[in-house]
């Protein structure tokens, strides 16, 4: 079995490198904070994350990165994709050259409008054979409490793709292998962006016809993005596509849907960012570099753009929602 390092103890990553440890694997997982890994390797919990969740002893902790990569075949990268160059970077020659990388960032790094395995190629020098992404409907909290989840794991090189699924896979957490990398990151990065727009919806109070109206759209401005960049239609409308624009659309453990909800109640982004106890929601950064890329790529995406305008050139949410119930009647 391969040893795994998991570099972020965010909610996200600690409930990854519990499946690693349920499912055999020899993982040690990177904190920040020396007091999180601390928490981690003493009690077996991650009280800042994922309060109440009992960890397997089998799964170790550090601060120290070089101790974290020290002979590990998989690298899990779990840190938000804002700071993944930033960290990456500093982590890179302590990564050994044939190790696959894995991502768990899901966004559009912003200026370069990067998909995240393309950041970590970039900045590693991996051949992109060596990237592998992660993604579907994945709230942390339900699979660290071990509740039924699949997910998709997706590399060019297959081998690669069948290494990391075998090193994950549990009774509770099903990984299904898939080359689509450009698909699954396309997904991954659009529905929190739509995410933000259900939470928004919710907030105002309107019910589950918008919020199914909203996903469905959503998930057709994804398709567009996806399918201009490259993607498999296919992959969109699976695990990594549907599968995860529903439950982070859905779920009140939804960080992004969380945030939507606290801007349409009157909060700023700053309060907002409170009301998920200091937890990143993604889209918020990603709703302006889904936007950019969009643009470039020639793809019209209503939705994305509402979202930015709320969140980033003061426009209210009712506003949003006024505007995109205006558009032009069209057939579907």
């Amino acid at each position: 079995m391969a040893r795994a390092a998991v570099l972020g103890a965010g909610s996200w990553g600690t409930a990854f490198a519990k499946v690693l440890a349920d499912a055999g694997t020899d993982v040690t997982l990177w904190a920040r904070r020396a007091e999180v890994a601390e928490a981690i390797s003493t009690g077996h919990v991650n009280p800042f994350y994922l309060d109440g969740i009992e960890l397997p002893p089998t799964l170790a902790a550090t601060s120290d990165p070089e101790r974290a990569l020290d002979g590990a075949d998989i690298v899990v990268l779990a840190v938000p994709s804002q700071s993944l160059r930033e960290n990456l970077a500093a982590w890179t020659p302590l990564i050994g050259s044939d190790s696959s990388l894995l991502s768990l960032a899901k966004g559009i790094e912003s200026g370069t409008l990067l998909r995240m395995s393309e950041v970590i190629s970039e900045v590693t020098g991996a051949d992109p054979s060596r990237v592998a992404v992660l993604s579907g409907p994945n709230l942390a909290r339900e699979i660290a409490a071990g509740q039924p989840a699949a997910t998709v794991v997706a590399c060019t090189d297959e081998a690669r793709a069948v290494e990391i699924q075998k090193s994950c896979a549990t009774g509770y957490f099903r990984p299904y292998t898939n080359v689509d990398v450009v698909g699954c990151e396309i997904g991954g990065a659009c529905k929190n962006v739509i995410a933000l727009a259900c939470g928004m919806a919710s907030g105002l109070g309107l019910g589950e016809n918008t919020n199914a109206s909203i996903i469905t759209r959503g998930l057709a401005e994804m398709i567009r993005l996806g399918v201009a960049l490259g993607a498999n239609p296919a992959t969109l409308a699976g695990l990594a596509g549907v599968g995860d624009l529903v439950a982070t659309c859905s779920s009140p453990l939804s960080r992004n849907r969380t945030f939507g909800t606290h801007l349409a109640q009157g909060g700023t982004l700053a309060s907002a960012q409170a009301a998920t106890r200091g937890q990143v929601a993604e889209g918020v950064k990603s709703c302006t570099s889904v936007r950019a890329l969009a643009q470039r790529s020639g793809v019209e995406m209503p939705l994305t753009e509402a979202v930015h305008k709320v969140c980033h050139e003061g426009l209210s949410v009712r506003e949003a929602v006024g505007l995109l119930l205006g558009r032009r009647i069209k057939p579907e």
